[in-house]
């Protein structure tokens, strides 16, 4: 599609006629009713109504034109082609020119041709040379990211579109941190899809460290898990869950076992902790140091709760974790909880995503399902 024709169709439905709409744009009549026409065949369904005193939106452009406002605002260029941006985005993926030209089967001139006009015509250098290599600048980075976020909003829009004409397929991408992954994220996938079951699900799992970039650049859509005080991303918001007051877990027979021990008698084993950072981390930290003890010897990091848990089992160490990460290893008596963490030493689970971010219809009913399971 043509983004000056995008622009085109935002600005028909906002002027409500063709000719008010081409003068806006700079484009004849019919040079606008024949781009119309093109993108309407391109998509199967009809944007407008045609009738004698202008153009009514239908269903599908009260859909499709939001997105593409909304993507026409992460842009924000009128130097912006959609060859320039798809060959940015296929060498900023690809990491050089020769596999974005297998990525795109465009040739490496062309490519090499649409980088170049659009640094120039933004007036920086998005991209420079590193011997034999290339790669993206700050500002072609940043571009690249905007590129990403607008592309996002043009495929749910067109996802949209499908839904409409009864082809199902929208997606849900979501960045699961460890806690979610317990409980909370398959319960809300079990209730959605029992009303859903061909909207796709993706689940990336990892820690927060490797999800908010690809939340930020648009690859996933939302992620769940605990939330940061302060939030340092200004371009994320998040939304809280519900509150988890970890405890204290231990192998079962471990010697602290049933004596319901004091911060001192925990603070003589050695602790295995999420790294500096984490919520866990900052917990465990509070939680020794509001007690007047020094911190005890972690001589493992890890926020893997199955290692912590393969760790815990076979040692004496200590972990602070919530108990429904290790629900199963409670019940199967592999491990035990010796104590709760004290009293103010909860954290907040929720959702964060961009704040851009504009869900599809099945997105906004998910996260009330998960609004729901939390409830």
């Amino acid at each position: 599609m043509n983004l000056r024709h995008l622009q085109a169709i935002v600005r028909i439905a906002d002027l409500g006629t063709m000719n008010a709409a081409a003068q806006a744009v700079n484009l004849t009549q019919p040079a606008i009713t024949q781009a119309l026409g093109r993108i309407e065949q391109l998509l199967g369904i009809p944007l407008f109504e045609r009738r004698h005193d202008g153009m009514v939106p239908t269903d599908a452009a009260d859909l499709f034109v939001p997105r593409i406002r909304a993507a026409l605002e992460h842009l924000a260029s009128s130097h912006v082609t959609m060859s320039r941006m798809r060959a940015l985005l296929a060498l900023a993926d690809s990491g050089s020119y020769n596999g974005a030209s297998v990525v795109t089967g465009l040739s490496l001139p062309s490519l090499h041709r649409a980088v170049n006009d659009l640094s120039l015509s933004l007036r920086r250098v998005l991209v420079e040379r590193r011997g034999k290599a290339v790669a993206l600048t700050d500002a072609g980075r940043q571009m690249a990211r905007t590129f990403r976020l607008a592309r996002v909003e043009l495929e749910a829009g067109l996802a949209e579109l499908e839904a409409l004409k009864g082809h199902e397929i929208r997606s849900i991408a979501i960045g699961a941190m460890p806690l979610s992954r317990a409980r909370v994220l398959p319960a809300a996938i079990t209730r959605f899809q029992r009303r859903h079951p061909q909207v796709r699900i993706a689940i990336i799992e990892g820690s927060r460290a490797e999800l908010v970039e690809p939340l930020r650049n648009g690859a996933i859509d939302f992620m769940v898990g605990a939330l940061r005080d302060p939030l340092i991303e200004p371009d994320l918001v998040q939304r809280p869950l519900f509150r988890d007051r970890p405890a204290i877990v231990a192998r079962k027979g471990h010697p602290l076992e049933g004596r319901d021990p004091s911060l001192a008698d925990l603070a003589a084993y050695p602790w295995i902790v999420a790294a500096p950072g984490a919520p866990l981390r900052s917990t465990w930290e509070q939680m020794f140091a509001e007690a007047g003890l020094e911190q005890p010897p972690v001589p493992i990091e890890s926020g893997s709760v199955m290692i912590i848990r393969q760790l815990l089992i076979h040692g004496d160490h200590l972990a602070l974790l919530s108990l429904d990460q290790v629900a199963v290893e409670l019940e199967a008596q592999w491990l035990v909880a010796l104590r709760s963490a004290p009293e103010g030493m909860e954290r907040s689970i929720g959702v964060s995503t961009r704040a851009s971010w504009r869900p599809t219809a099945v997105q906004a009913e998910f996260i009330e399902d998960l609004e729901a399971v939390a409830a």
